[in-house]
């Protein structure tokens, strides 16, 4: 009878606490949904910048966490092509925030 009673209880406290872990799942970027959010939001900024013809695309890298904020990280040959980089960024649907280290370097 106490075997029944502990198993039911904690049965019971594994169902009531399931609700709160998955509460929310963007908060865990390891949970698939934040994750395809996440990947979706730097595909369409890096064909974005793919589509302007910036030339040095390869050096710059894309990356979006799980709050939808872009980070933008590598080099340009000009301060132009950064100042492009970020404008797009900032002008894709679903991003909160745009951060930068983007550095120029001319001679890459």
């Amino acid at each position: 009878m106490k075997m029944t009673t502990l198993a039911t209880s904690l049965l019971l406290a594994g169902v009531l606490a399931a609700p709160i872990a998955l509460a929310n799942p963007d908060t865990d970027r390891s949970h698939p949904k934040a994750f395809v959010k996440d990947s979706v939001i730097t595909t369409k900024i890096k064909s974005k910048l793919a589509a302007e013809h910036i030339t040095s695309l390869g050096r710059i890298h894309v990356d979006t966490d799980e709050n939808g904020v872009v980070w933008l990280t590598g080099s340009a040959r000009s301060q132009e092509a950064i100042d492009r980089a970020m404008s797009i960024a900032r002008e894709t649907e679903g991003v909160k925030d745009v951060k930068s280290t983007l550095k120029v370097r001319k001679d890459d």
